[in-house]
């Protein structure tokens, strides 16, 4: 049982960012570190994020994947032999000059990503095409100086897993950007409850190095868009620079391709942002490290309180027996009320009530955390009584989450009813572009809105018609907002 402590949360239909700081820390998912940037997850967090690893793993994992690690420091002349790769990474590099007490012969960047450290042993590991594909995913930490940091969505420090594979043809590391980018897109939407756009990122948002990225994009409550997860296309572009080679089934030399994509913490602030309301955290009940608490609701004598809290304990067991994650709160030293309002503000999904008139009856009382939704299970039933109303809750929530992207994204033809609208409140827009860096450049600088991606479903439509920004001839439409 964790220990409560008496405070009071700001209320996100009042003030969101507010709101979401109070949340972390109050729902003791992290905390605050001495380290300017840096977040101490806390284990209620940390459960969730190893939630997240156990369902990716698995999927990885049954794909072949192998999970293996490399070092947290690159020599800067790696970083350096690729110059695009260096130049999108750069402003955020975190560099150590001394160690031991001397200065270093070479400088070693702290791990922003680990493309150019893993491909160095690659060339080793890859010779022939009976080698291929090599898919190795690494989970780990990764360090990205920003200057503007929130607790899970940008932090100097953060988790995550990295994919990296490679293939003999470009068809096949396509064929692995797209699966995937589908794992990704089965877990914000089976697990998370949240329904995303997925799509291609344009030419300048694309993945320093990759010859195409496609992104996984959240709409917030806000209206802002966070970028999700990403899947690169490398091509053969770092396989030559790397020097990667290996003879085809011919004897002949040929470089190989290349893919690299992931997935880290910042999936945990999306859940927050998306389900959250006025208590507190609102947890889809696959990803909720607790799908069920039950209370113990003791009566004024010993008896009844040794009845009730047996009768608690029991009702759990039967329910982690058939799979249900389940605590018993038998906190007799605050008041009903109290209990209520914290496990609220921890999001379990769903809460169980036992008390003296329970035990008369032969029921469970029941309240559901995204409705607040109550009524009676009959404790013969409270097994499959439990179970669907978990399947309700966490379909429930993923309607919530289509209904609200709905809501949050429009079309505009017009720069001038783009900005109109935008200034009424933030939002995803779809609109016809044409897709000149120079124009993208230009919407980023007036407005803070970028391109998000080219939806997948609209990839092949061929619209007639201007670029919304510049006039211009454009034939495809494209997602823009605001992110965090």
């Amino acid at each position: 049982m964790p220990a409560f402590e008496k405070r009071h949360l700001t209320k996100k239909s009042e003030n969101v960012s507010d709101w979401y700081h109070d949340v972390v820390v109050q729902a003791g998912l992290a905390d605050y570190s001495v380290v300017k940037g840096c977040m101490i997850i806390k284990p209620y967090g940390y459960a969730i994020w190893e939630r997240i690893q156990a369902t990716l793993d698995g999927w990885f994992k049954e794909a072949g994947v192998q999970n293996a690690y490399f070092p947290i420091f690159i020599p800067m002349s790696l970083l350096e032999k690729e110059k695009g790769h260096l130049e999108g990474f750069s402003p955020e590099l975190a560099v150590v000059t001394h160690g031991g007490g001397e200065k270093l012969a070479e400088p070693l960047a702290v791990r922003p990503t680990s493309e150019t450290i893993m491909y160095q042993t690659f060339k080793d590991w890859v010779q022939s095409y009976r080698d291929l594909p090599l898919l190795i995913n690494q989970w780990a930490n990764v360090v990205r100086w920003e200057k503007r940091t929130y607790p899970f969505l940008r932090t100097t420090e953060f988790l995550w897993q990295e994919g990296h594979t490679v293939h003999q043809t470009e068809d096949e590391a396509v064929a692995m950007q797209t699966r995937a980018l589908w794992w990704y897109r089965k877990f914000y939407e089976d697990y998370c409850a949240i329904s995303p756009y997925i799509g291609l990122k344009s030419q300048s948002e694309t993945f320093a190095g990759a010859k195409t990225t496609y992104s996984i994009e959240l709409v917030m409550p806000d209206g802002r868009a966070l970028q999700a997860a990403t899947s690169h296309n490398l091509s053969d572009n770092f396989a030559k620079v790397f020097e990667i080679l290996f003879l085809d089934e011919s004897g002949e030399r040929k470089h190989p391709f290349q893919t690299s994509w992931g997935l880290s913490t910042r999936s945990i602030g999306g859940l927050i942002l998306s389900h959250g309301d006025d208590s507190g955290l609102v947890l889809p009940p696959k990803i909720a490290p607790h799908q069920v608490v039950i209370l113990a609701i003791g009566g004024k004598d010993a008896e009844t309180q040794r009845k009730v809290g047996k009768q608690a304990r029991d009702v759990a067991e039967r329910l982690k027996q058939s799979g249900i994650r389940a605590v018993v709160d038998d906190d007799a030293h605050h008041a009903l009320g109290y209990r209520i309002n914290e496990w609220e503000l921890r999001g379990v999904p769903l809460r169980l009530e036992i008390g003296a008139k329970e035990l008369e009856t032969g029921s469970v009382a029941f309240a559901r955390r995204d409705t607040f939704l109550k009524g009676i299970i009959a404790e013969s039933d409270v097994v499959a009584g439990t179970d669907n109303l978990l399947d309700d809750i966490q379909r429930s929530l993923l309607e919530r989450s289509v209904v609200m992207k709905q809501h949050l994204t429009r079309e505009v033809a017009t720069y001038d009813e783009f900005k109109t609208a935008l200034a009424d409140g933030r939002r995803f827009f779809r609109a016809l572009w044409c897709e000149d860096p120079a124009c993208e450049a230009k919407v980023k600088e007036e407005t803070k809105a970028t391109t998000r991606v080219l939806e997948l479903n609209l990839a092949d439509a061929n619209f007639s018609g201007n670029c919304f920004a510049c006039g211009a001839p454009a034939t495809r439409k494209w997602l823009f907002a605001q992110s965090y």
